[in-house]
């Protein structure tokens, strides 16, 4: 059998302790799944257009800006967008 200096003993506890740290903050405090947003396709109406940008109220309460875009104010438009985030794009399938 091989026996372990105190140093080996060290690394592999300071090794263990800091994986299950890895673990334990990957899973409970910052879980990998909320960078992962539903994506969510809505009929909405452009409230404003203005310098090649529209903007947008969508069913979340966050208003969407979409850019590159010319559309007129009041044109009904179907976008997709991420879940609690500002951006959209015009949607067509």
């Amino acid at each position: 059998m091989v026996e372990l200096t105190d140093g080996t003993k060290h690394t592999m506890i300071f090794l263990g302790a800091f994986a299950a740290a890895a673990i334990v903050i990957g899973t409970v405090v910052f879980p990998f799944w909320n960078f992962i947003r539903e994506e969510i396709i809505e009929d909405v109406e452009i409230f404003e257009s203005a310098n090649g940008k529209c903007y947008v109220n969508t069913s979340d309460g966050i208003p969407k800006t979409i850019d590159n875009c010319n559309i007129p104010s009041g044109t009904d438009v179907t976008v997709k967008y991420s879940d609690r985030m500002p951006k959209a794009v015009i949607y067509s399938p």
